[in-house]
């Protein structure tokens, strides 16, 4: 009787828990976060399909935190991480055109959104590489930024 009452408030106390993030999420104005993550995540369409990179890196947070995760290895911060795309795409024909499809926005509170979605380069010389991206955002004194990238790739 007693391993029963002690997992009736367990099961109480977790359905509160639960209950309000529910109604927590509700307070929440996840279509203004999501509007302006949208915003950023345009932005850097234009950017990179400019050739510009360090226009493109305005979507992520200028901080030694923050995590850029693709090809088996981790950067961090700001300028490491520029440096990585610097190195990767030294021209605006390496960088091609870049598109985001099924982009998966959760707002997770008030000031962090968690966005899930695909990406694919296409480039004059007929070669294509994609891949999938979960991209932490934050709302931070500049707006909404990037702080945290985990970008899978496979070539076609």
């Amino acid at each position: 009787m007693k391993v029963m009452k002690s997992s009736f408030i367990s099961i109480f106390i977790l359905t509160l828990i639960l209950t309000g993030a529910c109604f927590r999420e509700n307070s929440i104005d996840s279509t203004e976060i999501k509007k302006n993550i949208y915003l950023v995540m345009d932005s850097q369409i234009r950017a990179w399909n400019d050739g510009n990179i360090e226009e493109y890196m305005s979507g992520y947070y200028p901080s030694d935190s923050l995590r850029f995760a693709s090809g088996g290895s981790v950067s961090y911060g700001w300028e490491e991480t520029l440096e990585r795309y610097q190195r990767g795409y030294p021209d605006k024909e390496s960088m091609g055109i870049l598109s985001f499809t099924e982009i998966d926005i959760k707002v997770i509170s008030d000031d962090a959104a968690l966005v899930f979605g695909r990406w694919k380069l296409e480039r004059v010389s007929n070669t294509s590489s994609s891949g999938l991206f979960t991209l932490v955002f934050q709302k931070t004194n500049i707006g909404w930024r990037i702080i945290h990238d985990h970008t899978s790739s496979h070539t076609n």
